[in-house]
């Protein structure tokens, strides 16, 4: 069997980037895969077919696009140009690699060229929904009719979250409520791992013998990270920013104009060993969103290196966190509550330590890509088309062992 993934953004800075990677690469360790995007950095296991567009698109933002355009913002000129350029890299891609399945990430745009594709090749797609797409349907009604004809051809809708299936149906109604499956995100639970030593970034950024509370992502006002700036001057520890975004300026005045010292902005850090010591070396990493989030990755890479978490009880994010088990809800915009949350795991290391352990508990429960990758093949199995093969009725196949 021959996967094809198309994801319209870089395979790094992001959630969805992040997912369709490491699902691309899990699979691959069983399949033959190839994926779609405007990256050309190796994944191991993966084919990589290039994105070819003229310009760089978002629906929020994109770290390493930091000059993109929002898809509300984009002229329809532009727009079907565009299309028309994804149209024939995955056409491109589809001809060369010759898949029996294709699976789309987010609702839209490149579902349209899925939807192309399926009434001409006969190539069956699924569709990943990751949530950030939503808020522009909403916004843009330019998206919806062929967002909506792409979601009724797909064989399975997968939203991240219980939350997003249903935003996905307040946006879209409930006409294909029987193609959907939840599946959520996951985490390389062997990269992302307690043990690695953190003496470089406490000697680089002085964090020596001082506790720590972690922020990382996308610093848009979405992320509610200037609630986590005003919770500062009452926690005893030193607040850690990671991330990039259109709010990074507001929050630095903001730290100015409050006269903060305890908050390191430290800008965008690539995947790889310094993000994750950072979540090794965080005591508390704080979510502190305003909008329904997904699900939210960065919080289940904190839990998987052991990191309880303070988070607003938004979205997707009940999926993956436990109040009292693993970490603790706060509610949106309270900068009073997240103060005394945090400071009650810094002040109290035994409850923290029980916390640490249960969070990577449940990661490798429910969260590894390996769990994740095995729903989504036995999904792949059920729908692939294989058109050479006479009086097929579908791979043979047994359970896959996971672990």
């Amino acid at each position: 069997m021959k996967i094809l993934y198309i994801q319209t953004f870089p395979l790094w800075g992001s959630g969805s980037g992040t997912y369709a990677r490491y699902l691309a690469q899990e699979v691959g360790r069983h399949f033959k895969v190839a994926l779609v995007a405007p990256d050309t950095r190796h994944v191991p296991n993966v084919t990589l077919y290039p994105l070819k567009t003229s310009k760089q698109v978002v629906f929020t933002g994109h770290p390493e696009w930091p000059n993109a355009i929002l898809y509300t913002d984009i002229t329809s000129h532009d727009l079907i140009e565009m299309y028309e350029e994804m149209l024939n890299s995955v056409r491109a891609a589809v001809e060369d690699f010759n898949p029996n399945i294709i699976h789309v990430h987010h609702a839209f745009p490149l579902s349209w060229c899925a939807r192309v594709i399926k009434s001409v090749y006969q190539i069956p797609y699924v569709i990943s929904i990751h949530g950030s797409e939503l808020p522009t349907v909403q916004k843009d009604k330019r998206y919806l009719a062929l967002t909506g004809d792409a979601l009724r051809r797909a064989r399975r809708i997968v939203p991240n979250s219980f939350w997003t299936k249903e935003w996905l149906f307040k946006v879209f109604g409930d006409e294909f409520r029987s193609e959907v499956r939840v599946i959520p995100g996951g985490v390389d639970v062997r990269k992302f791992n307690p043990n690695l030593a953190t003496d470089d970034i406490d000697k680089k950024y002085h964090l020596t013998g001082k506790k720590v509370v972690l922020f990382a992502g996308k610093l848009t006002h979405y992320k509610g990270v200037r609630y986590l700036i005003a919770a500062a001057k009452k926690i005893n520890a030193e607040i850690v920013i990671v991330g990039e975004g259109p709010e990074r300026q507001y929050l630095e005045e903001k730290t100015r104009s409050l006269e903060l010292s305890n908050i390191h902005f430290i800008g965008h850090v690539a995947e790889g060993d310094e993000l994750r010591k950072f979540y090794n070396r965080a005591d508390v990493f704080v979510a502190p969103s305003v909008w329904d989030e997904p699900l939210g990755l960065v919080i289940l890479e904190a839990m998987s290196c052991k990191t309880p978490v303070v988070v607003t009880r938004k979205g997707g994010i009940p999926l993956a966190v436990k109040d009292g088990v693993n970490g603790f809800f706060v509610r949106p915009k309270n900068a009073t509550e997240i103060a005394a949350k945090v400071n009650k795991l810094l002040s109290n290391e035994e409850k923290r330590d029980k916390m640490a352990e249960n969070a990577r508990r449940i990661v490798e429960e429910k969260f590894s890509w390996e769990t994740i990758a095995h729903r989504f093949i036995l999904m792949y199995m059920r729908f692939a088309y294989f058109p050479k093969v006479k009086n097929h009725n579908g791979p043979k196949h047994k359970q896959l062992k996971i672990g």
